[in-house]
């Protein structure tokens, strides 16, 4: 079995001259005195973003060794396989094309030897029509978007990054958890005249988004006089690929946007998951804007040189602290409040795609795949975390930020600086102070530094740039599973505890057997919830 493969990543020779590369006692202070040049040598400067890895714990001898190791992973032609559209998820058979879904009209988008261009075009051309009825009529002002993980995270994720683009009068929500908390919550306030639901789920049949759509019909027609079906047609829509389903829920199939098995969840945010709420939402056109941030981000990905890749070397250095440094957590510490969702989408992107314990091949890994990311937007998270980045466990961490604010507040003069240029000021120091730390006398105060951190500089924050920000996160976990050889685009780790949830519905609803199957901690726990009492 073992000859029948080529051999894993970590037993080719590029990754064992990289193991003996990490023993050296680098340290950032002595880099940037060593070579003056540095901030130019280890940065990517694009016409839309400048990325700084500066601040990593590398040099120019790693960064050969990291490009090594990915010629030698044939990192190149897997990405050109991707964007082939090849059927590269091997394990549910499938093409990876989210890419595709970014591809401008009258261009070709071939995913598994067809061309899905007017399939696409007729889904974002019917979202526009859509779109524009819904603006017109000016009946709806509050669009509610019912789905889980995928289909929530990054369509959230662009709907705060762009919340400046927002129509006049229009809010966007997001009800995915099926705490009732969540749905109470988000629809306080509404009035439901004016509220048009979103049904995200491909097969409609997602267990919270379902409870939370039935949950939404009977919140429509409890509080609206009129006929039963004529509401639900006028307040629903979904987003879906089983028409049946969708017209047995009473929604006008007329009114539901497809999307296909290639387009992965946590990838779906520029399909119809996200061209729907977020066109009713920001405009259509805006929609489209963020659609060419990604795709100029697509662009760069497949053709800019693996040393100038801005995807790719965010995922050689996270290879570079994971498997050679054990550094296994990522702060992700964005510098505009509006960018508040993109860790919590990131987490989903990297931890779901690449948490694997098998290739690609089926065998075991011997070495650690994936990372734990968090994050919070700058200042918060300097208030509430940084003391950990700072003195406690080494965390690597990327940083972006913007040269103009979104919201221009404030006014700058001799003796004070605006909002912006304050937050900005933490934007330039935190990074230093990560890396070169600070000798004092008081141990307590002392900084030991050598801290890695990358920072991302953008012009400004707006439906493009969160378009490209969406793409490179993407494609940095894709790189990353290629390397490793591992299948990035499944997600079988969330099953059991799915199945293990249906026993334990069965049983609530008085299923002894499944009562019985119990293990004891958890039979103690199902009376509690069952009687309403804590266990005695």
């Amino acid at each position: 079995m073992k000859d029948k493969f080529p051999p894993q990543i970590n037993e080719t020779p590029e990754w064992k001259k990289l193991e003996k590369l990490a023993l050296k006692n680098l340290t950032l202070g002595n880099l940037f005195s060593d070579n003056p040049a540095r901030f130019r040598d280890f940065s990517v400067q694009t016409e839309h973003i400048f990325c700084d890895f500066s601040r990593q714990i590398i040099n120019n001898e790693i960064l050969k060794g990291l490009v090594a190791l990915a010629e030698a992973a044939s990192l190149k032609a897997k990405i050109s396989s991707m964007f082939k559209g090849e059927k590269i998820n091997l394990t549910e058979g499938r093409a990876v094309g989210h890419w595709a879904l970014r591809v401008p009209a009258g261009k070709p988008a071939v995913i598994d030897g067809k061309d899905m261009s007017k399939d696409i075009q007729e889904v974002l051309g019917r979202i526009s029509a859509f779109t524009k009825k819904v603006h017109s009529e000016k009946r709806i002002r509050n669009i509610v978007s019912i789905g889980i993980g995928g289909s929530s995270l990054g369509p959230e994720y662009l709907a705060e990054a762009c919340r400046p683009y927002a129509r006049n009068g229009m809010k966007l929500a997001f009800v995915a958890n099926v705490d009732g908390t969540d749905f109470a919550i988000k629809t306080s306030g509404l009035d439901p005249a004016e509220t048009l639901f979103v049904i995200v789920s491909k097969t409609f049949t997602t267990a919270e988004t379902m409870k939370n759509a039935e949950t939404a019909k009977d919140w429509i027609l409890n509080n609206l006089d009129g006929n039963k079906e004529d509401l639900i047609k006028k307040h629903f829509i979904a987003v879906s690929t089983a028409r049946d389903k969708v017209e047995a829920f009473g929604i006008d199939p007329e009114n539901m946007f497809t999307f296909w098995e290639w387009v992965g969840g946590r990838f779906s945010a520029t399909s119809a998951v996200g061209a729907a709420p977020l066109s009713f939402y920001l405009g259509h056109e805006n929609f489209e804007k963020i659609l060419e941030g990604a795709r100029w981000m697509d662009q760069h990905f497949l053709k800019a040189p693996l040393d100038k890749n801005i995807p790719v070397i965010g995922a050689l250095i996270d290879i570079w602290n994971i498997n050679f440094l054990g550094l296994k957590t990522r702060a992700l510490l964005p510098y505009s409040q509006l960018l508040w969702k993109i860790a919590q989408h990131t987490q989903q992107v990297e931890m779901e795609s690449n948490g694997k314990g098998v290739d690609i091949h089926g065998r075991k890994v011997e070495f650690d795949t994936g990372e734990v990311v968090f994050g919070e937007p700058g200042t918060n998270g300097q208030h509430s975390f940084y003391q950990e980045l700072h003195q406690g466990q080494v965390i690597p961490a990327d940083f972006i930020g913007f040269i103009k604010p979104a919201y221009p507040l404030g006014n700058m003069t001799d003796k004070q600086v605006d909002h912006h240029h304050e937050l900005m000021t933490n934007f330039l120091a935190q990074p230093d102070a990560l890396a070169f730390g600070k000798v004092s006398d008081d141990p307590a105060r002392t900084f030991e530094g050598n801290r890695p951190s990358s920072s991302m500089l953008l012009k400004e924050l707006n439906p493009f740039t969160a378009g490209a920000l969406l793409a490179w996160l993407e494609h940095r976990a894709a790189a990353k599973g290629f390397m490793w050889d591992i299948n990035s685009f499944d997600q079988f780790g969330v099953e059991h505890g799915k199945k293990l949830g249906v026993a334990a519905r069965e049983a609530m609803l008085g299923d002894k057997s499944r009562i019985d199957a119990f293990n004891p901690s958890t039979r103690r726990m199902f009376d509690a919830i069952m009687n309403g009492e804590l266990p005695s």
